[in-house]
């Protein structure tokens, strides 16, 4: 991938939320910026600029001068903390935001050798904190809007936009939204928890909250679990797939953390061969002595 870093916005006053730390709003189990930090995990460097506050991984901290100067005073702070040809630009409220999208962002910038490139959301509305600008024009603008404003404090950023040549990337539903009001908190909150999400949600934020970083195949280790609860009982299920991460654990510790995904699969595939065996012999696996 291109290498990039990340300034994501975390300051502003949240006043439609009646001034909640937003940032730190918990959504899916993470807070909604750890979740944008996710999602540009792959920056060189992330500079987040508003208050200190915990996060999943380390960040640099900026803040913009004055306090609460708005969404062009904070990149201004970002920008000096950044030194990539490329610059992921992120507001700190996007639950949806994923790796796939700042790729794609990236892709579209360099494809027709653009100053970068926004999100414009399903209902055609222009994401600017959803965006990767080339890092030149980008400190470029900033330095002339704050040459013939005497400040950035204050300014629109479609002060900045207007000025830079920028490829648009059309993203489906909620891969772009962002989170202004508590009825926004609560359907995202509604989302992760619908039947087609909740999965790959509880995934991510088990793999955050226990520090992995691991692509493991769910649809191996869900038929295993589904084998052990037919085949033998159902406890069975989370003991087996509990005693496979742990066999698998082992063995990619001693062979390297890169082999992890490969140890699960076979760890895998040995238990559902036996929950198999053990469902082929009711006699032996089911009760010795059944009539």
């Amino acid at each position: 991938m291109t290498a990039y870093d990340a300034i994501v916005l975390a300051g502003g006053a949240a006043r439609r939320l009646g001034g909640a730390d937003k940032p730190g709003i918990g959504v899916g189990g993470r807070t909604l910026l750890d979740r944008v930090l996710a999602a540009c995990a792959g920056a060189g460097a992330t500079v987040v600029v508003g208050p200190r506050r915990a996060t999943v991984r380390p960040v640099t901290w900026a803040r913009e001068s004055p306090a609460g100067g708005g969404p062009v005073a904070a990149l201004g702070a970002g920008v000096r903390e950044a030194g990539a040809p490329w610059i992921v630009v992120l507001s700190a409220d996007l639950p949806f935001l994923s790796a796939a999208t700042v790729a794609a962002l990236l892709a579209a910038a360099e494809e027709g050798g653009r100053e970068g490139a926004l999100c414009v959301d399903p209902d055609g509305r222009r994401q600017p904190l959803v965006a990767v600008y080339r890092a030149e024009p980008l400190r470029r603008e900033l330095a002339l809007l704050a040459t013939e404003h005497g400040t950035l404090a204050g300014l629109p950023l479609r002060l900045l936009t207007a000025e830079l040549d920028l490829a648009t990337l059309a993203t489906p539903e909620f891969a772009s939204f962002d989170c202004d009001t508590w009825d926004d908190i609560r359907l995202a909150r509604t989302h992760i928890r619908e039947h087609e999400a909740v999965l790959d949600e509880w995934i991510t934020a088990v793999k955050t909250e226990l520090g992995l970083e691991l692509d493991v195949d769910t649809d191996v280790v869900l038929d295993l679990a589904r084998d052990a609860a037919h085949g033998v009982a159902r406890p069975a299920a989370p003991l087996t797939t509990f005693l496979v991460g742990y066999a698998a654990g082992l063995a990619s510790a001693a062979a390297g953390p890169g082999d992890a995904p490969v140890a699960v699969a076979e760890s895998a595939r040995k238990a559902a061969a036996l929950a198999l065996r053990w469902e082929e012999a009711p006699g032996e696996g089911k009760g010795a002595g059944a009539s």
